[in-house]
């Protein structure tokens, strides 16, 4: 089942960011879930085995309906982070009992999160609607700390089928070509060698590599049960990691940024001038810098807004 999601340019005060995937109001956790179990499994194996367990602050980029949020209860603050508030409504309507939760509607470009606050950021299933990958890695390279874990997740262009249909009938993108494939607006596969690239130019170090959902057929979903399949899936994820096959690839890297190894005291940043001179109360973040207050409305703090 399909699911659609609205495109917006979004402007800030200091710079312009590229169209952004926007899923509000997207019935993203009951319909495009439907029939995905596989995926899910496969998906939470490789986050199992990739994860730092533990840390003082964790925050997932596009977090959506708060899927993963059961991977993150060894850290002592978890942020979620989407730019869609109708998905965090969701995610906080199941995690508000637990205090370790904040919500956030922001833009993955200009994060409210100050220099080095993260020991962990998370991107799973987000890059495949970043079409700006530079600027998205610079940022997180810019919240994360040094020596820090970054864990992301993209669609590989180099995946057994894409190879395969574009030998056979020169359709498709090349899946030897470096550069991005946008199949339709918004949604990219990627040559591993780039995203190894990117990461490398803003500070990371690869550290560990995965394939998952190898056994992505339609075929093979109807006649193996879902946790059978995964199974495989987490067999074979290490090992054929280097292979390129599968659609798509996880890696955890380290921030090599010089500078101590310490979290920056500061957590916010405001997204309009930079400042991290944030005042919280029950109703607002105000930033003294420049004034503006952003709202928080039922528990979820919105930077997309203004007071």
């Amino acid at each position: 089942m399909g699911i659609t999601a609205e495109v917006k340019p979004e402007t800030h005060t200091h710079t312009l960011s590229p169209e952004i995937c926007d899923y509000e109001n997207s019935p993203w956790r009951t319909e495009f879930w439907h029939g995905r179990d596989y995926e899910d499994r496969a998906e939470r194996i490789a986050i199992g085995h990739m994860l730092p367990p533990h840390g003082a602050r964790l925050c997932e980029i596009g977090a959506g309906f708060g899927r993963l949020a059961g991977f993150y209860l060894g850290y002592e603050r978890v942020i979620l982070v989407d730019y869609a508030r109708s998905m965090l409504a969701d995610a906080r309507e199941r995690l508000m009992k637990d205090s370790r939760f904040t919500f956030v509607v922001a833009d993955l470009y200009n994060l409210p999160l100050a220099d080095s606050t993260l020991d962990t950021g998370v991107t799973v299933r987000v890059l495949h609607h970043i079409a700006d990958i530079p600027r998205a890695f610079a940022e997180i390279a810019r919240v994360v700390r040094p020596q820090g874990t970054y864990l992301t997740e993209f669609a590989n262009k180099r995946h057994l089928k894409a190879r395969l249909r574009y030998t056979l009938t020169h359709h498709g993108a090349n899946p030897s070509a470096l550069e991005p494939y946008e199949f339709v607006k918004l949604n990219f596969d990627f040559h591993p060698r780039y995203i190894d690239e990117e990461l490398r130019k803003n500070g990371f170090v690869i550290r560990d590599r995965r394939a998952v959902s190898t056994f992505r057929a339609a075929l093979l979903k109807r006649i193996v049960p879902a946790n059978i399949l995964a199974a495989l899936d987490g067999l074979v994820q290490s090992p054929s990691s280097n292979l390129q096959l599968s659609p798509s690839i996880f890696l955890r890297s380290q921030s090599v940024k010089p500078g101590a190894p310490t979290l920056n005291p500061a957590l916010w940043r405001c997204p309009a001038c930079g400042s991290t001179d944030i005042t919280e109360s029950s109703d607002a973040l105000m930033c003294r810098a420049c004034s503006r207050a952003y709202p928080i409305i039922d528990g979820i703090i919105d930077f997309k807004s203004q007071m």
